[in-house]
């Protein structure tokens, strides 16, 4: 299952850098101190996916720690990136990524 959920961050990875949403600077501490569901409230969603999903995930793969058991990330996506470029494609992708967690679980 991890190397399913890796491959999956890979390409998240590879789309927000091919679409131009990928920063290379560190985001700043605080932003990451949020209470608010996805830091709405400090940084944009493709932050959130870049230094709190994918970093997150990464971290619990590699600690060999227990994954969610249930996501629902595409609806903040489709709000929040629609109409922008790749956001189809980055979209699909996290739709995929809650499909997959929700399989997992049944």
């Amino acid at each position: 299952m991890t190397h399913v959920i890796q491959d999956y961050l890979v390409q998240l990875e590879y789309l927000l850098k091919q679409h131009q949403r990928w920063q290379n600077e560190p985001i700043d501490n605080e932003a990451l101190h949020s209470t608010v569901p996805f830091c709405h409230d400090t940084m944009a969603f493709e932050q959130w996916l870049q230094f709190v999903f994918i970093k997150k995930m990464s971290l619990l793969i590699k600690q060999q720690q227990p994954l969610p058991s249930n996501m629902s990330i595409a609806p903040m996506a489709e709000l929040m990136l629609s109409k922008s470029i790749g956001s189809d494609e980055i979209i699909e992708l996290l739709k995929e990524i809650d499909n997959f967690f929700g399989r997992v679980n049944d």
